[in-house]
């Protein structure tokens, strides 16, 4: 379900692109959107369902029928009636919003007063999307784990729906993607709607009641949102950085930023999905070298998959940016813009999905101050590597300090296991580095001979574009591999580190 939302994510990105390029218009659509976004993490999927869900699972397996149903129905109050409220205050205060998360766009009006327009289309988004992540809490704790994961190819769908049919109907079209979002919003949320009836797990709102857990769930959520909000800060600080550079830098940071996301949420989301429950049960059971082993496998596949990933972006960023993004209203420049942006990015992916692993090492262990006092450490990092970067790189520059600022937690984070005796490396680590690098050196140099110059890819249809890329990406794939098979390196003798 993952990789299919990822797909469409993909579609939407490029009809986006085609249809309205990277401009004021999606410059301000991008700044809008990313406040609610910020807000979805911080009350939906982030703090709230850490806070929520091993409660609920609690509830449901030592309480009874009337308690767990009294829990659902008062959180579900209590979130509904915050966020309601905090809809309200985001649709009126809007132009203070947008003035103090993009300052750059106050000295031009109309793109001002476009993104306030967009802003208050988009923010109840938040109380949608919260109450989906509620939902979906509900759900996964019941089993029915399919329903939630493919709920969010709803919103892609409804982006996708909305740029083809809805734009010719709406002054500035770019009001379409604003719709879009409001409707994917609604759409989330109608959707499991009868699933939770099915369960019998429908909440009600109940403002009365003795009930204690929704105070539990409060203070747990109060750790997770401070972890959470820290990510988010660097990247609304990152948006107030683009907004005072030329009309166009944030877009081409935006769709940069997808392409890094798709090796980044695939490999991230499945190994957090596998590792942590993992480390949680070895930690319960005192089984300290299995504990050390499963980090060792989780870092290794990281090194195995994200090395390449990362070279490969780097190297084929022009045949992906216009492969996927050159149409309609993108232009040529907006491809080097892109593209610049991209290989910036790509320095931070294997530091992106080290923390993936590294972090969980600390939260299986019930400890999460440590990873949020590294994260406060990268976040001033990455600030003043924002500054130092922005002058002569652009907004190259910042994607440049959100890659570094990524390694640097990274290593914070597995310089804390190492020194706390959580994690020893197991042996051969040499030998399994050299076989990498010399898989990946030969992998770049296939990928630099068989994509050509970069000026041809702006020449080709799109037909040949995406016939080459495909023929690129899979030679690149095999020498990659064949060299590690030659090298002696087996999957099967790789795989038995991750088995319990």
């Amino acid at each position: 379900m993952t990789l299919i939302s990822r797909i469409l994510g993909f579609v939407r990105d490029v009809l986006i692109a085609r249809i309205f390029g990277a401009g004021v218009a999606t410059d301000a659509f991008f700044v809008a959107f990313r406040i609610p976004n910020l807000l979805r993490r911080l009350f939906a999927e982030g703090a709230f369902s850490q806070a929520f869900v091993p409660i609920l699972a609690e509830y449901k397996n030592n309480r009874s029928e009337a308690e767990t149903r009294a829990l659902i129905d008062h959180v579900t109050t209590l979130l509904g009636v915050t966020l309601f409220v905090v809809t309200l205050i985001g649709i009126v205060a809007a132009p203070l919003i947008i003035y103090i998360s993009a300052p750059g766009f106050s000295g031009d009006i109309e793109k001002f007063s476009l993104t306030v327009t967009l802003l208050r289309i988009t923010f109840p988004y938040i109380l949608f999307i919260s109450l989906v992540a509620l939902a979906g809490g509900i759900l996964n704790t019941y089993s029915q784990f399919s329903v939630p994961a493919f709920t969010p190819v709803l919103l892609n769908l409804s982006f996708i729906g909305c740029s083809l049919w809805v734009v010719p109907y709406v002054n500035p079209p770019v009001l379409a993607l604003a719709w879009a979002v409001f409707l994917g919003g609604i759409l989330q949320l109608l959707f499991q709607i009868p699933y939770l009836i099915r369960i019998k797990r429908m909440p009600r709102i109940r403002f009365k009641t003795k009930d204690t857990g929704a105070g539990r769930v409060l203070k747990l959520m109060l750790p997770a949102i401070f972890g959470v909000s820290i990510g988010q800060i660097s990247l609304l600080i990152n948006t107030i950085f683009a907004s005072l550079l030329i009309t166009g830098s944030v877009s081409w940071l935006y769709y940069a930023d997808r392409l890094m996301e798709f090796p980044a949420g695939l490999l991230g989301v499945a190994l957090g999905t596998v590792l942590l429950p993992s480390l949680s049960r070895h930690y319960a059971s005192h089984s300290n070298e299995e504990y050390s082993r499963l980090l060792d496998w989780g870092l290794r596949l990281t090194v195995l998959l994200t090395l390449p990933a990362a070279v490969a972006l780097a190297l084929l960023a022009t045949p992906l940016i216009t492969t996927l993004f050159y149409y309609g209203a993108f232009t040529a420049e907006d491809v080097w813009m892109t593209r610049q942006a991209l290989i910036a990015y790509s320095f931070g992916l294997l530091g992106l999905i080290m923390v993936k692993v590294l972090a969980p090492g600390f939260y299986a262990r019930q400890n999460i101050k440590t990873p949020v006092k590294i994260a406060v450490l990268t976040l001033a990092a990455t600030q003043v590597m924002n500054l130092i970067f922005i002058i002569p790189l652009q907004h190259a520059g910042l994607a440049l300090a959100i890659g570094l600022g990524a390694c640097l937690n990274a290593g914070l984070l597995y310089y804390k296991l190492r020194t706390n005796d959580i994690y020893q490396p197991l042996p051969g680590w040499l030998k399994f580095m050299v076989k990498i690098l010399v898989a990946v050196i030969v992998m770049g140099t296939t990928l630099w001979l068989s994509s050509g110059n970069d000026s041809l890819w702006l020449q080709m249809n799109a037909i040949d574009r995406a016939l080459r890329l495909t023929f690129t990406v899979c030679i690149g794939a095999i020498a990659y591999f064949m060299t590690l098979w030659l090298l002696g390196f087996r999957l099967k003798d790789f795989s038995q580190l991750g088995t319990s």
